[in-house]
């Protein structure tokens, strides 16, 4: 299991063949109270920062994208009904979509923890 992160607040947890997508808990606190999560259906084919998802704040609405290519498997149906499991478990039940991994090399140029980290703090 590695998890990585994009320049754009999403986190990908791999596991073997298969992405779980989210935005990351920095992402969530800077939007604030997440009122509405649109996912992809299943099915949906894929590129490299394509806009996948939409979530929606009582701020503002921001685009979720692919962190890597490949097939949407799952969205996560129970954020129709609570989005805020965004706010209250962005790396966790909070998840957007799951998907293949298309090109296993892709993840190569995501972030680790720690570079993620020095990221968002170069933000503050």
């Amino acid at each position: 299991m590695t998890v990585k992160y994009t320049e754009d607040h999403e986190w990908v947890l791999v596991e073997g063949d298969t992405a779980t997508v989210g935005i990351t808990d920095y992402a969530q606190n800077a939007l604030g109270d997440i009122v509405f999560v649109e996912t992809p259906a299943a099915g949906t084919e894929v590129s490299q920062g394509d806009d996948v998802a939409v979530v929606e704040s009582v701020k503002t609405a921001s685009d979720v994208y692919a962190p890597i290519t490949g097939e949407i498997i799952e969205g996560n149906d129970a954020l129709e009904d609570q989005p805020e499991l965004v706010n209250s478990s962005p790396e966790g039940d909070g998840w957007f979509f799951k998907m293949t991994i298309g090109d296993a090399s892709e993840l190569d140029k995501l972030l680790d923890e720690a570079g993620y980290k020095a990221f968002c703090e170069g933000l503050d």
